[in-house]
Formats: C-alpha cells, structure tokens, sequence
C-alpha cells in the first residue's frame, strides 16, 4: 500500500527532545516500512526516516527561531500533500482538523489521527461540519469526548520494542517525566513524594506558555529535601531514568487521551502510579503495571505497595500491548475499511477508487490480538 504520514512541522520526526505526537508518527512510520508499505513521510527537512521524506521546511520549527507563523507553512504543505494526493493510496494527517476541509473534496481516501484534547465547546462545530472525515482516536477515553464524530476506529499507542528496556539497577527514587504545566499534576508528585519519605527525581520540559506557572508555583518547591530537578532528557536517558525510579508519578488533572510515558515507564519494568483520569485506565493495570488512584492519600499508600508488584512481569505486559508493530497492525485495519468506505463512494457517486492490483508483501511476524476489541467500528 502506497501511504502517506504528514505530520506538524514544530518538531522533527522523532523529536530530538520532548514530543510525543511526532515520537509515535516516527514508530508508527517504521513500523508501518517494517510491515512491508510504501510510505512517504511529510515533515520537517531535519526528520530521520526510512520512509521517502519529504520536507514540509529545513528545520523543525521549534528549533527554527526565523519563523513567526507555523500555521502559514502548514497550509503550504498541506497544498504539498493535495497535488500529489493521486500518488497515494492513503494519506494520513497528525494535523488536528486542518485537513478537513479540503481533503474532504479530493478523491484520495485520508484519515486523521486526533493526537490532543477534545472536551472544548469548539470542537463539536468542526465535526459537526464535516461528519464524513473519518478520524482515529488514541483511547476509549478521548473517543468519549466527542462521541458523534465520524470515529473510524480506536488505536492505542505503541512504541518499538527495543528502544527501551530495563536497565540493571537498584531502584531509589520516585520519578516524574513529561513536561511541567498545572494539568500534568508535578505540585502533587512533590507532596506524595515528600509525605512517602522517598526522593523525586523530575526529568521534565518548561514551556514559554508555563515559565509563569513553574517560577511561581514549582520553583519554590524544588527547594525542599529530596526533590531533584534534572530538566528535559533524551530517549537515550530514558531507560537509566525510569529503570532507577521505584514508580513513575502521573497524577494529572485533565483528561489526557493517552499519556505515552506511561508505556515508557512499562518497557521499563517500572510501575506506574496514576490518578484514573482519562485514558489513565485503559493503559493501567491496576495491581499488576501499577496503580490507578483517586487523591494524594491514595498515592501515598500505592507507594507503600509497591513491593507487591512484582517488576518482572510489567515488561511483559509491555510487549503483549504496547508495541509499535501492533500499532502499525490495527492502522492498517483502519486503512483498509476507510479505503473500502470511499470505494463504495465513489461507486454510489458513478466512479470507482481502483485499489493497487498488489502489496510488498510484509514480513512474517507474529501479531497479538488480545487488545483487538479497544477499536470501534468503521465510521460507515
């Protein structure tokens, strides 16, 4: 199958340091060559690809100081996209609702995957307004949010097997990985920390729009015993980091449709700690990858059970769950019916989509299926 992944222009794919989005469009990418496709990456000139590249500017644009409008360069790339549409057989946007409007009126089958929050008011007019422009959510939990959108399915994020692992070493210390903002909960980490008696090691990102946020409020907390403040670290930090933490602390306050360290945090073998909000449940195995938590005082008593989960087993829950060639799997499903609803289209319509006479075959390998059930049905 000849796809298309067109991603946003901020950061490279993979990100050189913090960026979830563009990590998991990198996995599912490889995974989907791997699996034996064609695919062209659109993305920043500096992305790392073994997909066909095409750049959408030279620089990922967080990197890139030079410019003042992204949205401008994505329109140029998405008009990129929409001239060469005919060489695809599907084409699949990380870009919100941009795509919308105009590949909603091109014959090329696209999906979109939504990679961020959806519980605005706002949001129920774009999907009210294009109600055939089938999109992808990343749990049960956000799908929830917007239930009358033109779901084509649900894909959990995966991540490749080898690139994280459990790294042979005592474990001392709650940690905190991410980016520090009020939703993602670093206040709360601090004081479970402190009243479990175990020091905290904060690996994290400050944005512009949170610098206020972490000078006034995180700032002076940083200043107590046992909390440690590392700053943003690479993937090729993550193993040591996560692997040296008796448990991962994700006591956020929104309703995040996935959260992709606590999957880091699993390939790991480290357990998870969670308020079960959002997708939090859904990835979460409670008792077994670690615990979903309603307050602090429940947080504090996870911490004290946390000898009861034994560490051997949360890789292996990993990689029965969680890896990108499972990801790649359950797109592909997706591609498939998305391409059958827009042949059946355009036969109603008098013209016919004309699916490739032959596929690369793809590489023997086997598949789990157990997590089969988390997709819905075709939005047709």
């Amino acid at each position: 199958m000849r796809i298309a992944q067109i991603a946003p222009l901020i950061e490279a794919v993979p990100p050189k340091l913090y960026g979830g989005t563009e990590r998991v469009i990198s996995w599912l990418t490889e995974a989907l060559v791997e699996h034996g496709h064609d695919v062209t990456l659109f993305a920043s000139g500096d992305s790392e690809t073994s997909a066909k590249l095409v750049s959408g500017w030279p620089r990922a644009l967080r990197l890139d100081g030079s410019v003042s409008d992204a949205n401008a360069l994505h329109m140029a790339m998405l008009e990129m996209v929409a001239q060469r549409s005919r060489e695809f057989d599907l084409l699949h946007f990380h870009l919100d609702y941009y795509p919308f409007s105009l590949f909603s009126r091109l014959s090329t089958p696209f999906v979109t995957t939504l990679h961020g929050r959806l519980d605005l008011p706002e949001h129920r007019c774009v999907f009210e307004a294009f109600p055939k422009a089938p999109v992808v959510s990343i749990s049960q939990s956000q799908r929830g949010l917007l239930p009358t959108a033109p779901w084509a399915g649900t894909v959990l994020h995966g991540m490749p097997e080898d690139l994280l692992s459990p790294v042979d070493t005592t474990p001392s210390y709650l940690a905190f990985l991410g980016r520090i903002s009020p939703e993602k909960g670093i206040e709360r980490a601090i004081r479970v920390a402190r009243r479990s008696g175990i020091p905290l090691k904060i690996a994290a990102k400050v944005d512009k729009a949170d610098h206020d946020y972490f000078e006034e409020k995180v700032r002076p907390m940083l200043s107590e015993p046992g909390v440690e403040f590392i700053g943003e670290i690479s993937d090729s930090q993550k193993a040591a980091f996560l692997s040296g933490a008796v448990a991962l602390l994700m006591l956020i306050d929104w309703p995040e449709p996935f959260g992709l360290v606590m999957i880091e945090a699993m390939a790991c073998g480290t357990p998870v700690i969670a308020f079960g909000l959002g997708a939090v449940p859904e990835i979460i195995d409670d008792g077994t990858t670690g615990f979903v938590v309603g307050d602090e005082d429940a947080a504090v008593h996870a911490v004290g059970k946390l000898q009861s989960i034994p560490r051997a087993n949360i890789r292996p829950h990993f990689e029965r769950r969680f890896t990108s060639w499972r990801m790649a799997g359950d797109y592909l499903d997706i591609y498939a019916n998305v391409i059958g609803v827009a042949d059946r289209r355009a036969r109603r319509n008098g013209s016919v989509y004309h699916w490739p006479a032959s596929e690369p075959a793809a590489p023997q390998r086997h598949v789990h299926r157990q997590w089969e059930g988390v997709r819905g049905p075709s939005s047709e």
